[in-house]
């Protein structure tokens, strides 16, 4: 998988394993801005840092977005219109999901890539 064809997704493990039950990811902005929000790369710390201050008991969704059945959109975010983010339009398919793994600050609070 090339680096650029990855998405990131920020959710709590539980979220992960209720899926596996399921059949299929969802969030719940799915159901109220219409897309699941994620992030490359270069972009995941930051978006850490503005959402999940403070939260235990995350997972990083490593997602092959050639794989992903749903409409992948790179839009403008709210809170930083200059940048575009990678939305999901639908529910996310498992098969899509490469990798999970466990995203945790570091003692000082600070948010670390884990390695890709």
């Amino acid at each position: 998988m090339k680096p650029e064809t990855f998405l990131l997704h920020i959710t709590q493990n539980s979220a992960w394993e209720t899926a596996q039950k399921n059949g299929f990811y969802t969030a719940p902005s799915l159901e109220t801005e219409g897309f699941i929000h994620c992030s490359t790369p270069a972009q995941v710390v930051a978006t850490a840092e503005r959402f999940y201050a403070g939260q235990r008991g995350l997972v990083l969704l490593v997602i092959d977005s050639e794989r992903v059945q749903a409409e992948v959109k790179y839009e403008a975010g709210s809170d930083k219109p200059d940048e575009l983010f990678p939305h999901i339009y639908g529910t996310l398919n498992l098969d899509a999901v490469t990798r999970v793994l466990d995203f945790a600050s570091d003692p000082t609070g600070k948010w670390v890539l884990p390695p890709l």
